[in-house]
């Protein structure tokens, strides 16, 4: 039998391919992306009772054009880079803005920065987690999961006056992977000030927030609690709906078209003044419903109650809603309701909070708009 030499050309050929191999490899372990993605929200708003400008210490009913009532309109961009072995790199920057004037969210918790939602950079791996590093979003706002009406401007906000969903600055969070279930996000907010760990030195906890995350998830049942803490620039924790201890409870369980929410929320501030009347605790309570009649139509319930201690009385919010998608992308809402004040309570419909009519006063109203992704 003929013996057949190797081609000196089909060895040639061979090192080629191994050498392309190489070299698509470390391409494809270097591959990157970046996302331009965002939403605008816009529509009409009515509400009663709501305190006149005129400095008559009178209220009436009043319209006005609305871009974040359903949700918050934003525009942002977003990127990842494979560094190989599962490992990636990821940036974003978001901004919240007002559609209705075009400019930056100065009057709500955005802030008027030029990223005034998120400007993170951090490292992800499906066995070691993510770290983040920048702006974002205080780890309160997981109450988003809990929220029936997906944080809306008459949902888990209104009764805690915006304590539960804050930004935060200077940012390091860490969120484990998924363990049968369970996952963790734990995040501080350096509050930068000079000082040491030391006992007796200047406290690094002046005007720092911290707080843990916990989720776990099974099937149609999503069970969460979050523990969070923010000081002032002393320490201390002096005003029960801005620097203060937080505990939020609730779950959420999904049975073909019906998601049902339960929350509770718990506020303390041990160092208020409550000689000058004001509370140092907050328990806030509700539950909802969320109902796809059909995979365009959802329909949108819940009920809240607060009740504030040392005199502050309670109240009741009562919400319903509908959500018409008439794509992925586009959605028609309209959202309404009505808070019933006890004689005590000074609490907005809305979230904003200065819209409150006085105590014991009530209000009714909604708002109905257009929201785009993009």
């Amino acid at each position: 039998m003929k013996q057949v030499k190797p081609s000196f050309i089909g060895a040639k050929t061979l090192c080629a391919l191994a050498l392309m191999g190489a070299f698509s490899a470390q391409a494809q372990a270097q591959t990157s992306s970046v996302t331009i993605y965002g939403r605008v929200v816009a529509g009409v708003d009515i509400m009663t009772n709501v305190p006149k400008t005129d400095g008559s210490g009178t209220t009436g009913t009043r319209i006005r054009a609305a871009s974040n009532q359903w949700g918050t309109s934003m525009i942002g961009v977003k990127g990842t880079e494979d560094l190989g072995g599962g490992t990636n790199a990821f940036f974003l920057l978001e901004s919240g803005f007002g559609s209705t004037t075009g400019g930056l969210n100065g009057t709500d918790i955005n802030g008027t920065s030029l990223f005034n939602r998120r400007s993170y950079v951090g490292l992800s791996s499906a066995n070691a987690g993510s770290l983040k590093l920048g702006k974002n979003l205080f780890i309160n706002n997981d109450v988003w999961f809990l929220d029936p009406t997906g944080q809306q401007w008459i949902g888990t906000a209104n009764l805690v006056r915006g304590r539960n969903w804050p930004g935060a600055s200077n940012v390091i969070e860490y969120t484990t992977p998924t363990f049968g279930g369970f996952g963790a996000t734990v995040q501080t907010s350096l509050g930068e000030a000079a000082g040491s760990f030391s006992k007796g030195g200047t406290s690094t906890k002046y005007g720092r927030k911290d707080g843990l995350s916990l989720v776990y998830q099974n099937n149609g049942l999503e069970l969460r609690g979050i523990y969070d803490v923010i000081r002032d620039a002393n320490g201390r924790y002096t005003d029960v709906y801005d620097t203060s201890k937080e505990l939020i409870l609730g779950g959420t369980y999904k049975i073909d078209k019906l998601k049902m929410f339960l929350g509770y929320e718990n506020l303390r501030a041990p160092d208020a003044n409550t000689a000058s009347g004001v509370p140092d605790r907050v328990n806030h309570y509700w539950l909802g419903a969320n109902y796809d009649v059909t995979p365009q139509f959802q329909l949108v319930g819940s009920v809240f109650h607060v009740n504030a201690n040392n005199g502050n009385g309670s109240a009741n919010l009562f919400m319903a809603g509908v959500n018409y998608f008439l794509s992925k992308r586009t959605l028609l809402y309209v959202g309404g309701g009505t808070m019933r004040n006890g004689n005590n309570a000074n609490y907005s419909l809305e979230a904003d909070s200065s819209t409150g009519g006085g105590k014991g006063t009530n209000q009714t109203g909604g708002y109905f708009g257009i929201a785009h992704s993009f």
